[in-house]
């Protein structure tokens, strides 16, 4: 179960409201978990919104210039917006690893493969949500966020990666409720790369992916 065959990769080039996005994925998930649909990955965009997950602080809201949405899925605050690569991952773990834990690190680890394709070395940081690296000033900075859901074993939700986003509109939150270190992209790490490179880079790196959380032999 390591290759593409059996899932639908899914790239929507028209930005995606978030409640449409959530609706598809609540009825996907339990097509399939009810075995009628295949699993999904679906890389999409939104127009300028925030989220709150199931951990968010009101207090970490601090503009409501673009709609709030609550969602199912778990962290805190984050946004979606042009230039940003969004990746709902709708998988049955029950076919896979019944592995919450794995399931976060390997999509981490799919997040941070595709990065190095840019030359951008990714790392995930114990206590602190989401993908980071450092800027060419030698900050750390926060490039990608993840953020799940899982129902009777089907992941939903996924990641995020700024690719050319508007960084200003971060300003709008406490993005993950971290405010010490600031939010990048690859445009601002001087890499000029669009959202369909990005994409590339992903399906390359998916097989990776799906061993990570294949059953082992």
């Amino acid at each position: 179960m390591t290759d593409l065959s059996h899932i639908e990769w899914r790239i929507s080039d028209t930005k995606i409201a978030y409640p449409d996005a959530l609706a598809e994925m609540e009825q996907r998930n339990a097509a399939i978990y009810n075995g009628t649909a295949s699993e999904l990955i679906w890389l999409l965009e939104h127009p300028p919104l925030y989220t709150a997950g199931t951990s968010s602080d009101p207090s970490e809201l601090l503009s409501q210039q673009f709609p709030v949405y609550e969602t199912g899925r778990g962290g805190r605050h984050t946004y979606h917006g042009p230039g940003q690569r969004v990746g709902y991952i709708m998988l049955n773990l029950k076919k896979r690893q019944a592995d919450v834990r794995n399931f976060v690190h390997a999509l981490e680890d799919w997040v941070i493969r595709a990065l190095d394709e840019f030359g951008v070395k990714g790392r995930a940081v114990e206590g602190r949500v989401g993908i980071w690296c450092d800027t060419p000033a030698g900050a750390e900075a926060k490039i990608g966020a993840i953020g799940i859901r899982i129902r009777k074993w089907v992941t939903m939700h996924g990641f995020s990666v700024n690719i050319d986003p508007d960084l200003s509109h971060f300003g709008g939150i406490i993005p993950c409720g971290i405010s010490e270190f600031p939010v990048t992209s690859l445009k601002q790490l001087g890499i000029d790369a669009t959202l369909e490179d990005f994409d590339a880079a992903l399906k390359r790196t998916a097989p990776d992916f799906l061993a990570a959380i294949d059953k082992a032999v």
